[in-house]
């Protein structure tokens, strides 16, 4: 026995250290390779991606099954805007706002638009009911009082419509003689109140009461109230004879027929605009009023 061989296991000298390398070359013990921590989370007591069951885990990212939201990712991160702020303002359509406002621009336009489309629909209403356009005309002057006063409005319709058959020929008006006879009554008096317009009036047309028909060349002066007249004669008498056929009219308030005043010649059944019909007192001066704004 040498020196240099004894027992390995003899006091006082350090065992042996056996190191194997591992299979990446690094050294570890029993054989193992040391490999970093990994974070998944379960240290801070959260769950890791596979922790979850319907996760999948393919070695390169966590997904989900076909059909399924990952609320963390897919929610809309978009803050909402507040009821009563701009964004909010902003969202709701201009026709809501122009319904529903209160205040502003938006309330006097929509008043006014109501306003206009109401007195619209009234006035297609009456046109609808009378005939004529415009089915109102206001009163200027006092020569049917006390029937109609100066600013009364007159509902007027076409002649022919709610006129009895017994009215003149095809004309639709009932004169006094007609109605005196048959007891058809207007305005307080027989006989039919027309609006007519000759065509060389400067002016407003003229509503006054129908007295009897004459045809052209017609001595008229027999037929006529002496107390309307301010003649003796048919010579004496204006459109007397009748230049041409038409109707003798005369306001109640007036002493003279139209006629014999020079007023008007016989009216003609086109001069006829309409029939009076309805009488609504004070209305018409609003109309009066814009018409004088208007001509100054």
């Amino acid at each position: 026995m040498t020196d240099d061989e004894g027992d390995a296991n003899a006091p006082g000298r350090p065992d042996p250290v056996q190191r194997e390398d591992g299979p990446s070359g690094q050294d570890g013990p029993s054989g193992e390779t040391a490999t970093p921590p990994t974070d998944d989370g379960s240290d801070r007591g959260e769950p890791g991606p596979t922790d979850r069951p319907d996760a999948v885990d393919d070695g390169e990212a966590t997904r989900l099954p076909p059909g399924t939201v990952d609320s963390r990712r897919d929610s809309d991160s978009r803050p909402r805007p507040r009821p009563g702020t701009r964004a909010a303002d902003r969202d709701v359509s201009f026709l809501t706002r122009f319904r529903t406002a209160q205040s502003g621009p938006l309330l006097f336009v929509r008043e006014t638009l109501y306003s206009a489309l109401a007195v619209a629909a009234v006035g297609f209403l009456l046109f609808a009911i009378s005939g004529v356009w415009p089915p109102m005309v206001a009163v200027e002057s006092g020569s049917m009082e006390p029937e109609m006063s100066r600013g009364d409005l007159i509902f007027v319709t076409e002649p022919e419509r709610f006129t009895p058959d017994y009215a003149y020929g095809d004309t639709g008006v009932v004169t006094v003689e007609i109605g005196s006879e048959e007891g058809y009554r207007s305005f307080g008096g027989n006989g039919s109140v027309v609006i007519y317009d000759p065509p060389d009036r400067i002016g407003s047309p003229i509503i006054h009461r129908a007295h009897f028909y004459v045809e052209e060349g017609e001595n008229w002066y027999d037929r006529a109230n002496p107390a309307h007249m301010n003649a003796n004669d048919c010579s004496q008498l204006s459109n007397c004879p009748a230049p041409h056929d038409g109707f003798i009219t005369k306001g109640d308030a007036n002493a003279r027929y139209d006629q014999a005043s020079n007023i008007a010649g016989p009216v003609r059944s086109e001069w006829i605009r309409g029939t009076a019909r309805i009488r609504i007192p004070y209305l018409g001066y609003v109309r009066l009023k814009l018409a004088g704004a208007l001509a100054a």
